[in-house]
């Protein structure tokens, strides 16, 4: 080994040292790393500005930002049908069998998670009805800024078709090098799956022509608005989901991916390194973060980054990544304090590399998902778990879910009473109704006894 590949310490990877402290929840999550970079308030208003433009000023807005954010000229963002043809003619048939077995498993797990309709008899009479519903248009998100994610295309519209939704739009950034269009292993994926209203918007915008959508103007067919917008993407598109919740239903704020891991002296070193690295490739503001009890893990895992990230394709990325105030190891006592931190940080993605890891995993309570022992690593769930990779991030899996089946479905209730049904409860609801005062409550049953 060469002097200049000879590993030396990652010194960049910071330490949080939390051995010995009682810190109380809301102590617990200040103290976890986050990205000071940019949060939702930082780029609010400009956010806005992207939504006001487009609700005022139509498609002539998405081409003042196509041109601005992609340099590209747009007269209407559709991608063309023969384009998704040619997308997946032209696409490599390893990568072709790849997206196929990839939509094969999640379409698996989609299908099995479709809840079915619940009917109670209250009383004779007296019956109730839970019914599933699907949404009846659904706007996809896929980023295509650093990384192309063909995959996202799958964990999006996989659980959509498993629910039921019968009108599905996608929209991916155009890029000036493919024509103004959308990335073509996206399209191929689209295609792939019989999606063929694709748009090339990127951004804020994207989720503003979903959530309000476009009029037409005669020459360029209208873009309808959608009843829930998915997908995950940077602090724009996350800000934009969270300025549109209340028109449109979102699945989650899926900001800048983010990694943990749970390891103690068990755990391989080289694996941790390598996982740690394969999030922190997504994007300079991507989260790595070690919990661990053993130092020694700790000096092992930093020596392994080390090799490891001069070798990887997107060093600067990564160097960039694992140095920020989003990374680090954080020391603990024991594993039972590490569980403690992890439900604190409520990671996206979550991994259990120690002694008895399903144990370990059964108790964790807050994480997008959790990934359980040395075979399975972060970039299984990102492409062919089953599982789906779009994840609430920065802290929000505590109360919030990642996309699935469910996030493209309403629960409808049915209440069908006869009236002798209606007869029997009828005197508790006009005294609830007196209580209230509200007597026309009251008076809407007595009405039907005279």
């Amino acid at each position: 080994m060469t002097a200049q590949t000879a590993p030396v310490s990652f010194d960049a990877f910071r330490t949080i040292d939390l051995r010995g402290t009682h810190l109380s929840a809301a102590e617990l999550r200040a103290a976890m790393p986050r990205s000071t970079t940019a949060s939702f308030d930082s780029v609010a208003s400009r956010v806005e500005d992207i939504i006001t433009s487009v609700r005022t000023h139509g498609f002539d807005a998405l081409s003042e930002l196509a041109q601005r954010f992609d340099g590209v000229d747009q007269l209407h963002p559709l991608v063309p049908a023969e384009a998704l043809t040619e997308a997946l003619r032209s696409l490599a048939p390893d990568v072709r069998a790849a997206l196929e077995e990839s939509i094969d498993r999640a379409r698996t797990f989609a299908q099995a998670q479709k809840p079915q309709d619940v009917v109670v008899d209250i009383r004779p009479g007296a019956a109730l009805t839970q019914r599933w519903v699907p949404v009846d248009r659904v706007g996809l998100y896929v980023p295509g800024g650093l990384a192309v994610l063909a995959s996202s295309v799958v964990m999006n519209v996989v659980p959509a078709q498993a629910a039921g939704v019968q009108s599905i739009a996608l929209a991916s950034p155009p890029h000036k090098d493919f024509g103004g269009m959308p990335h073509p292993v996206i399209l191929a994926a689209a295609e792939l799956l019989g999606i063929h209203e694709v748009y090339g918007i990127g951004g804020a915008q994207a989720i503003a022509a979903f959530a309000y959508g476009v009029p037409g103007d005669g020459s360029r067919a209208a873009i309808e608005p959608v009843d829930v917008v998915t997908g995950p993407g940077n602090i724009y598109v996350a800000t934009a989901k969270r300025l549109v919740k209340g028109v449109v239903g979102i699945d989650a704020e899926a900001g800048t991916t983010e990694i943990a891991v749970l390891a103690d002296d068990t755990a391989q070193p080289r694996l941790v390194a390598a996982d740690l690295i394969s999030q922190a490739e997504h994007d300079p503001n991507a989260a790595s973060v070690l919990i661990t009890p053993s130092v020694g893990l700790a000096d092992a895992v930093r020596t392994e980054l080390s090799v490891q990230v001069q070798a990887t394709r997107h060093r600067e990325r990564v160097e960039t990544a694992l140095a920020g105030p989003q990374s680090g190891t954080i020391l603990v006592d024991d594993v039972e304090h590490g569980i403690a931190v992890c439900d604190a940080y409520a990671a996206e993605h979550l991994e259990i590399q120690t002694a008895q890891a399903p144990a370990v995993a059964a108790r964790i309570r807050n994480a997008g998902a959790v990934f359980v022992g040395d075979y399975s690593p972060v970039s299984l769930g990102d492409y062919c778990a089953g599982s789906n990779h779009v994840l609430p991030t920065a802290g929000t899996a505590a109360f919030a879910s990642g996309l699935s089946v469910f996030t493209f479905l309403r629960a409808m209730q049915v209440i069908d009473y006869s009236a002798d049904a209606l007869r029997e409860v009828s005197e508790h609801v006009i005294q609830l109704a007196q209580a209230e005062d509200l007597p026309g409550h009251g008076d809407a049953v007595r009405v039907r006894f005279p």
